[in-house]
């Protein structure tokens, strides 16, 4: 009987000598794949915050943006060609002669939204009424220019005071020179074009190619 129990003992630490080797080795067989695992995921570049906490990709654009894009509130632009209506008629006050003397040239803003004019004109006597036959106009310059914003709707002006023909019929020049009669006369201001435009009554009628104009005024000149 002792002999029996001696020899189940035996037995038992046999099969618990061969189990142990068993667990050691599954437990090193983990160890390995968890390196294994571990391996490829510590050799992946972890994302890194930039400064601000934002990512890179986020905050340029917009900071791009900020930069490049003009700031434009506040600003009137010119008013164009085509958002102006020119018209001109003889003015009360003008030298005394048989010619066109002095002219009003009024210009009306009609865009749905406000436009600044500045600036003292161009002039150019258009032959034959068409302005690609066009002779450009001495012009002197009175006064100091501002700009003057137009409201729709909204009028300016500028004067215009010729060299005046003297005398009756066809007339004369008290310089010697031949009298000049226009149909039409091509006012420009800066920016906002050239304009082609006839008296409400009568023609241009100059001497010398010399005109003085004032600068554009929100004040109507008479």
């Amino acid at each position: 009987m002792a002999a029996v129990v001696a020899s189940a003992a035996l037995v038992m630490t046999g099969c618990g000598a061969q189990e142990a080797p068993s667990a050691s080795a599954s437990a090193e067989s983990a160890e390995s794949v968890g390196a294994e695992s571990a391996g490829p995921a510590s050799a992946t570049p972890s994302h890194v915050a930039s400064p601000s906490g934002v990512s890179p990709s986020v905050a340029s654009p917009s900071a791009s943006a900020a930069v490049v894009t003009p700031a434009v509130d506040g600003v009137t632009p010119v008013c164009g060609a085509g958002s102006l209506k020119v018209t001109a008629r003889q003015a009360a006050v003008r030298p005394a002669g048989t010619g066109t003397g002095a002219a009003i040239v009024e210009f009306t803003n009609t865009s749905a939204k406000a436009c600044v004019l500045e600036g003292h004109p161009t002039v150019a006597g258009a032959g034959n009424g068409s302005p690609e036959k066009s002779a450009p106009l001495t012009v002197k310059p009175t006064g100091s220019a501002s700009p003057v914003t137009l409201a729709p709707k909204g009028k300016a002006w500028v004067k215009l005071t010729f060299v005046q023909v003297q005398g009756e019929a066809d007339g004369f020049c008290e310089s010697g020179a031949e009298p000049v009669v226009f149909p039409t006369i091509v006012v420009g201001l800066p920016g906002a074009g050239r304009h082609q435009v006839a008296l409400d009554d009568g023609r241009f009628a100059e001497c010398d190619n010399t005109v003085t104009v004032t600068a554009v005024s929100a004040v109507q000149p008479s």
